[in-house]
């Protein structure tokens, strides 16, 4: 048999799992929508007046969020490079100076912006 049969097999099982779970919860569950489910909702509090009124929130917490975790998928890609290091040399060293300095253009940009300003 070919090994890549069992690899279509439980790729095949998790996808019915998957679809099925999301059908099976859209035929069950309960559909009822009132006022409290379709309310604006941020992190616990209330909205104030003039947020409701406007249908916006300030997103500098999802910035800083998102900034993170961007920065934290950085660190997890450099974890191969530091273990191969020695046997990569000079192009290694610069293939992660460039994703480096690829990863920090957007950090200056939204501290710039003052994205990371908290004011």
């Amino acid at each position: 048999m070919n090994p890549f049969v069992s690899l279509l097999i439980m790729a095949a099982v998790a996808l019915v799992v998957a679809v099925g779970g999301l059908a099976l919860s859209a035929i069950v569950s309960p559909n009822r929508k009132n006022k409290v489910k379709t309310a604006n909702y941020e992190c616990g509090i209330d909205p104030t007046p003039s947020n409701t009124e406007s249908g916006r929130f300030p997103i500098a917490f999802y910035l800083v969020g998102m900034t993170f975790i961007i920065f934290d998928v950085e660190v997890v890609f450099l974890y191969p490079w530091a273990t191969a290091f020695h046997q990569l040399g000079f192009f290694g060293l610069s293939a992660a100076l460039v994703f480096i300095a690829l990863i920090t253009v957007p950090y200056v940009l939204e501290w710039r912006r003052g994205g990371l300003d908290w004011d």
